[in-house]
């Protein structure tokens, strides 16, 4: 199973909360889970940067494989470069672009 996580809100106790469901899905021994991916965008993308809060945790989910993805459309309107995010984020054109074209390749879609 394959599973996207939106994570669009500029709340940190709720994009912590989102953060902490996605590990502890990979943790869950009662589900084969093949892939997780994070997709941020508007709000959601302060965790993905550098200096944000959370990003702490985007490093280690990271390690632990999980992938994190970053709307394009989002850095540019809030005046951010590629440079400004943890190591290991991808850029994506869109962020409603990618959790559609993920749904389509039978990712389950959880918004926390």
């Amino acid at each position: 199973m394959k599973s996207v996580f939106h994570l669009i809100t500029d709340d940190p106790d709720e994009q912590q909360t989102a953060l902490t469901i996605a590990k502890n899905l990979t943790e869950d021994d009662s589900v084969d889970i093949d892939d997780v991916v994070v997709v941020a965008q508007a709000g959601g993308i302060e965790p993905f940067t550098a200096d944000g809060e959370g990003s702490d945790e985007v490093r280690s989910l990271l390690e632990e494989g999980i992938s994190f993805r970053a709307c394009s459309n989002t850095l540019e309107l809030k005046d951010l470069e590629e440079s400004d995010l943890v190591d290991g984020v991808e850029t994506v054109s869109s962020g409603a672009g990618e959790l559609t074209r993920l749904q389509s390749e039978g990712y389950a879609y959880i918004r926390p």
